[in-house]
């Protein structure tokens, strides 16, 4: 099945029934799949051919998802860009993919040979051929393109199937969020670019109706959840903190069934004041870019697991393997790996890459944790020393990068330290010749970073830890910064 027959099935079966809301204009699931229609065709219409390379560069819309799935009709990649980046993020992207056309509201500084601006892709909506696109690709063939990146922070194409995308909400609709059903509201606060683009999908399936937020602010979403009496939600941990410190929280009446999260871990803190809140509703998926929102997930009913990332999706395996990648028993730390139809394809044009994540027919992910003895998997550290602050991956060596730029810094260390609201808080450690200002470094990487990336503190100390091999020393940065806090150091 390619997924824009699954957008004219649920136009066929819901037709004039809301799809999709955003602020004052709604479309029909009729509408939405004509408007792709018209939007896949202008697209051939411009010279663009199966397999070419586009990027989607938009806020949350209606016209964002418009976008996204006029390119699968018309046979396109589309390539995930996300408009919280830097401009010279998009750039490497855009540049490393090889994209020949990219949609965007007049951002500047992007060179391509078919740039889309916003206008004109009004204009390519309204007026496109009004007739059923259906450019039908190989299952396996590339289908979207994200993005995860190395301890070098330089990030790496993941390329992803149809087969993968249907897996993933076929898992969605089977095991995480079965419940969803036609008529009823899922209000989407969180970016379509980032995790939350993954409800879209199985709320089209269901007959589900999306209100999508434009950017996300406590009180809008807690006034929009009132509102529509929305039933389904997705936020990640920082939101869920962000929306739990509102002085309208006690007093919304919210309906919310399931509360979905993930993309990064949870402290038992915020989910214990969440659960008070809104009831035993919540539903976590784990995954990563490479095996994106499906390798565990934890219903509301086993939520009394503090920790726990769940159990492997219906049609995933997953273990947890030593350094000889062999299996660990129960109890056992190491490397939580996986293996199934929803992993990617492989890193696009990295063949050595793709090599060592996938091993033996395993995806290696890169995160250290243990199973227990019925079959819950808990993830305990990462294996490399990326962040998620808010839900987003960051990537230390392009931090430290702008850093060293300082004048006078000659060493710089990134870690993340443990933050109920952020996930990890990005903080950063100096040093260099006697006389450099904190606060004039934060102010300097303020002005070269996108908000998630910035460092929250900067601290200078004569000489950073290091081995051997003189390498600097993140994990004894990280720790001696949590002991000066008097957090006790896991052994």
């Amino acid at each position: 099945m390619q997924i824009g027959s699954i957008i004219r099935r649920a136009a066929l079966q819901f037709k004039d029934a809301p799809c999709l809301t955003e602020g004052g204009r709604t479309l029909s699931f009729r509408e939405f799949d004509q408007a792709t229609d018209r939007l896949g065709h202008a697209l051939i219409a411009k010279g663009l051919r199966p397999g070419d390379r586009v990027g989607v560069l938009l806020p949350n819309s209606i016209d964002c998802l418009i976008a996204y799935y006029a390119v699968f009709k018309a046979g396109l990649v589309r390539v995930q860009l996300n408009v919280r980046e830097t401009l010279e993020t998009h750039v490497y992207k855009i540049g490393y993919s090889g994209c020949r056309a990219v949609i965007h509201d007049s951002v500047e500084g992007i060179a391509v040979e078919m740039p889309i601006l916003f206008d004109e892709l009004l204009d390519m909506i309204a007026t496109g051929r009004d007739a059923p696109c259906a450019v039908d690709r190989d299952l396996d063939a590339p289908l979207r393109l994200g993005f995860t990146g190395g301890t070098t922070g330089k990030s790496k194409a993941v390329t992803l199937t149809t087969r993968t995308d249907l897996v993933e909400t076929s898992v969605f609709l089977s095991d995480l969020i079965p419940e969803l059903a036609e008529g009823e509201i899922f209000l989407h606060g969180a970016p379509v670019a980032h995790a939350g683009g993954a409800y879209f999908l199985p709320s089209l399936i269901r007959g589900v109706h999306s209100v999508i937020m434009t950017k996300f602010d406590t009180a809008g979403y807690l006034a929009l959840a009132e509102a529509t009496q929305a039933a389904y939600t997705f936020l990640v941990p920082t939101m869920l903190a962000m929306v739990l410190d509102d002085p309208a929280i006690d007093t919304a009446k919210t309906a919310f069934r399931i509360i979905s999260y993930g993309a990064s871990s949870i402290s038992p803190n915020v989910m214990g004041r969440a659960e008070k809140r809104f009831g035993r509703v919540f539903a976590q998926c784990y995954g990563q870019a490479e095996s994106p929102m499906a390798i565990t997930y934890l219903r509301p009913e086993h939520h009394d697991r503090i920790g726990s990332c769940g159990r492997p999706f219906s049609v995933v395996e997953v273990a947890v393997f030593d350094d000889d990648d062999q299996p660990l028993p129960p109890g056992e730390r190491g490397e939580i790996v996986c293996r199934g139809p929803q992993t990617m394809a492989f890193y696009w044009d990295k063949p050595e890459e793709t090599a060592k994540v996938f091993r033996n027919g395993w995806l290696h992910t890169g995160d250290i944790g243990v199973m227990d003895e019925d079959g819950f998997f808990y993830i305990v550290d990462r294996k490399n020393d990326m962040l998620i602050s808010g839900g987003y991956n960051v990537y230390p060596r392009e931090v430290e990068d702008v850093l060293m730029e300082y004048p006078g810094v000659s060493e710089a260390a990134v870690v993340g330290l443990p933050d109920e609201k952020w996930g990890d808080r990005v903080v950063a450690v100096v040093a260099g010749p006697p006389g450099l200002d904190a606060a004039a470094i934060e102010a300097f990487a303020r002005d070269r970073l996108s908000g998630v990336k910035r460092p929250r503190q900067v601290h200078v100390w004569d000489e950073l830890p290091k081995s051997g091999a003189n390498k600097i020393l993140r994990r004894s940065v990280r720790d001696r910064l949590i002991q000066a806090m008097g957090v006790p150091v896991d052994e």
